[in-house]
């Protein structure tokens, strides 16, 4: 099994831009609340495995920014770096054009929560404080009906992610959000919020 630290250190060694760096950080806050809620549901839940999941799934987009290289030629890597099937399935899973379909648990989440986190980013980034604290789901339900913002986001990926994992959109947006929140500052995501004011969430 490789370590969290040792899935940063890939992540840093294949990616320099620092929004890239914080999306795999945000994707793998999503991902980890999720394996934490499930676990504390009873489901059979490796958080370590999720974590290093989550930061891998995009850590050859510099070098392979087209599809199908991206995650295709990724896989390969990972493969040579003895990176566990389970978790290259589950990165291979994540683009819907590589034909392996998403059965795990894992699979679902990272797919429901990969879009999601970089339109939260979006969002918050347009906020008076750009703070993730100023986000809520139905700020964020509005902005997808805009089809000029945030336009490389695919909203159907965002709609089926939460239908596959089972979970009500506007609930997976809320937990998402909620994720992201508790990494603010880590993700880049504070903005000038100052903790004084109620959370978009919380002040609803």
């Amino acid at each position: 099994m490789i370590t969290r630290d040792r899935a940063w250190e890939i992540v840093c060694e294949f990616i320099q831009n620092d929004a890239l760096r914080r999306h795999s950080l945000a994707v793998e806050a999503c991902v980890s609340a999720y394996a934490k809620k499930f676990a504390a549901e009873g489901c059979e839940v490796d958080p370590e495995l999720w974590t290093v999941t989550a930061l891998l799934h995009d850590f050859d987009w510099e070098i392979h920014p087209q599809a199908p290289d991206h995650p295709v030629k990724g896989e390969l890597i990972l493969r040579e770096r003895g990176v566990p099937e389970v978790i290259r399935r589950a990165i291979l899973s994540h683009a819907t054009y590589t034909g392996v379909a998403r059965e795990s648990l894992l699979e679902k989440t990272l797919f429901a929560c990969d879009e999601l986190a970089g339109f939260l980013t979006a969002v918050a980034y347009v906020k008076p404080t750009r703070s993730i604290h100023e986000v809520d789901a139905r700020s964020v339900k509005k902005k997808m009906k805009d089809k000029a913002f945030a336009r490389a986001v695919n909203r159907e990926d965002i709609v089926n992610g939460a239908a596959e994992l089972g979970v009500d959109l506007d609930e997976h947006i809320a937990f998402c959000i909620r994720a992201m929140q508790e990494r603010a500052g880590e993700l880049g995501l504070q903005g000038s919020w100052n903790g004084n004011t109620p959370s978009a969430e919380t002040a609803r």
